[in-house]
């Protein structure tokens, strides 16, 4: 039997839910129900808001363009955040939406744009990205929202960098293929994963991070990854050999 209930519509509301509560839903949202999902009155809902798990809802229709949901019974309670980091250069637009949604479905509790020497892109909409990681947590089960934070360039990160955390950057120059052996020699801390641009590190940044406490470079095999791609693979290996799918 599923884990999870991927029948009913699932949905993320930015209100407090408890016993009996009735949640109103924006114009958006409300439209999404009604004309999208075209949900009757008294339709079951999922509604999650990231601090009170998940709940069992009706739809109340209150008119032709506002609905809301009240709360029946608590479905799951709240779990922790995820606590994998996913740092990250930043991508054109379609391809970052991509990346964050992946991100957000394998396990990463914080989004961190890092700005490298080669990124792509040096603005974000924080917003957007927020969005997209919401999209990836209603249609996967996942109870909380990871934290989105602004750009910071490497430097700085790698100065402000927890010294209880481990930090594991695909590095295209290493001379092995395999990335189990350096993951399987990281025994203890909790882990962040940097991935770089499209052109990759420069050689003045590769050794800013080798010199860095508690850094571990690893290679993704034999082929070259986009951006993108390259962070699937990672997050899927780290979660494997010392994420949460190990135990």
């Amino acid at each position: 039997m599923p884990r999870y209930d991927f029948i009913s519509q699932r949905l993320f509301v930015d209100h407090s839910i408890g016993s009996r509560s009735v949640v109103e839903l924006d114009r958006t949202q409300s439209n999404y129900l009604i004309n999208v999902m075209r949900l009757k009155n008294g339709a079951p809902v999922l509604m999650f808001n990231g601090r009170d798990g998940e709940w069992e809802a009706r739809l109340q229709i209150l008119g032709r363009k506002q609905v809301a949901l009240q709360a029946v019974s608590q479905t799951r309670t709240q779990t922790p955040a995820y606590d994998l980091h996913y740092l990250f250069a930043p991508l054109k637009q379609a391809r970052l939406e991509y990346m964050v949604q992946k991100a957000v479905e394998m396990g990463a509790g914080v989004l961190q744009p890092v700005l490298t020497q080669y990124s792509q892109v040096r603005k974000l909409n924080t917003g957007r990205m927020t969005a997209h990681a919401i999209e990836a947590a209603e249609q996967c089960g996942i109870l909380t929202i990871p934290q989105i934070n602004r750009p910071i360039s490497l430097p700085d990160m790698l100065a402000e960098f927890p010294t209880d955390r481990q930090l594991i950057f695909c590095d295209e120059s290493e001379e092995s293929q395999n990335p189990l052996v350096a993951l399987r020699q990281i025994t203890q801390g909790p882990v962040s994963l940097l991935i770089g641009p499209e052109g990759g590190f420069s050689q003045d940044e590769r050794s800013l991070l080798r010199s860095h406490a508690n850094v571990t470079p690893i290679p993704l095999g034999p082929r070259v990854l986009r951006a993108d791609t390259a962070a699937v693979a990672a997050i899927a290996v780290i979660q494997a050999t010392i994420g949460d799918w190990h135990d």
